[in-house]
């Protein structure tokens, strides 16, 4: 028994917000329909890099789904899409606002054949505003949301993060508010339309960053490899390479100071005594310790903290991360079969549920791989389905 078993979604969504939505909510145990476009299917299948010509990004993406294909602008498409929306729990789509109004497949068509749907719609930019029209991408709302001028180091060409957040970001903003949507249809009935912008669901996080703004008018800057607010916390250089030293808290430092690097007089240095002084001298803190770091290697600094509780660690590349002990042992490298690819690792999952613990039931499909076995279900036999074909409905 899987946490959310017995919900039906239909997946109308592509390349990363939606599917990773869906995906997570098919490995918590939705059946996971994904509708995808006759011409080629999601566009993530055209992305490299490929494994016997299998798109590796979109098997990363679209496990636990079955994978159908309609052509939505066919009126046959739709009367089929029109079948499976009544019997579905949740729709996710990513379309540009005012395309499934085109297809007559946005929340008003739908629901007015299944009034407790969840309809829940990602964009770039919602469905209202003044940049409701426009194209919406996770670099983009890196931009304009503030966070490539909060990202790198001052003074220099603004960065984004290393991965996309805004995307997967509104992919968990979107699972946390259909989760929320579906407990309150279980105590009204009712079922509702979400209305998800990729470039505000990063805004939220930016607790730090507000409290600073909104009560001095302090515009935040690039802080490079330090934290905002507490010091040091942040990348140090060792003798060989770099770690990353937390002190987030005073009693850290305290033993930081005692315990990992024997300078207990760093503690009554008034340049350094809270961490609002540490903070505001870091650059000078930065020099001081790092004079002592380099004397000594990653492993022997990183052993010091742990022995000492500060917190510390290695800074991986991503070859290393999924080489990581800690990560092996809890199961965040999965390897599954794949019918096209062979054997293939995945990412696994962050949360461990005691009574009801996920799996990979199935690998991403293959394009429109389970067309026949959806449409079979609702009672379209071999002779129409092969007349649909023909007429370019299904593939």
């Amino acid at each position: 028994m899987l946490p959310l078993e017995g919900i039906k979604v239909l997946d109308v969504s592509q390349i990363m917000a939606g599917p990773y939505c869906t995906m997570v909510l098919g490995d918590m145990g939705a059946e996971v329909i994904k509708v995808e476009k006759a011409n080629g299917g999601d566009d993530s299948r055209q992305m490299g890099p490929y494994v016997n010509d299998e798109s590796t990004c979109f098997a990363q993406i679209n496990r636990n789904k079955k994978s159908i294909s309609l052509n939505l602008k066919h009126e046959k498409g739709r009367e089929i899409f029109y079948r499976l929306a009544r019997e579905a729990d949740v729709i996710v789509e990513n379309y540009r606002p005012g395309v499934t109004q085109s297809l007559a497949i946005d929340y008003p068509s739908i629901k007015a054949i299944n009034p407790g749907i969840i309809y829940c719609s990602i964009s770039g930019y919602g469905q209202t505003g003044p940049s409701r029209h426009k194209g919406g991408f996770d670099l983009v709302a890196q931009g304009m949301s503030g966070l490539m001028s909060m990202t790198g180091e001052k003074g220099r060409r603004p960065l984004k993060t290393g991965v996309a957040v805004y995307d997967i970001g509104a992919g968990i903003t979107a699972i946390y508010s259909i989760l929320a949507a579906y407990i309150h249809r279980q105590n009204s009935g009712e079922g509702q339309h979400l209305d998800i912008a990729i470039a505000e669901c990063g805004l939220p996080w930016f607790t730090w960053e507000a409290a600073a703004y909104f009560s001095e008018g302090r515009v935040p800057e690039a802080t490079g490899w330090r934290h905002r607010v507490s010091a040091p916390y942040q990348a140090m250089k060792v003798r060989d390479g770099f770690m990353m030293l937390g002190c987030a808290n005073q009693r850290t430092w305290e033993r930081f100071c005692q315990d990992v690097i024997a300078r207990p007089e760093l503690m009554e240095d008034e340049r350094f005594r809270t961490n609002l002084d540490r903070g505001r001298n870091v650059e000078e803190l930065e020099v001081v310790l790092e004079e002592i770091l380099v004397g000594g290697d990653r492993e022997h600094w990183l052993a010091l903290c742990d022995e000492a509780g500060v917190p510390a660690g290695p800074i991986n590349d991503f070859a290393q991360a999924m080489d990581d002990e800690h990560y092996l042992a809890r199961g965040m490298v999965q390897e599954l079969d794949h019918p096209s690819m062979g054997a293939m690792k995945t990412l696994g999952f962050p949360t461990k549920f005691s009574a009801t613990p996920l799996e990979i039931r199935r690998p991403a499909p293959l394009f429109a791989q389970h067309t026949d076995e959806v449409l079979e279900g609702f009672g379209l036999g071999e002779g129409e389905r092969e007349t649909l074909r023909r007429e370019g409905v299904i593939r």
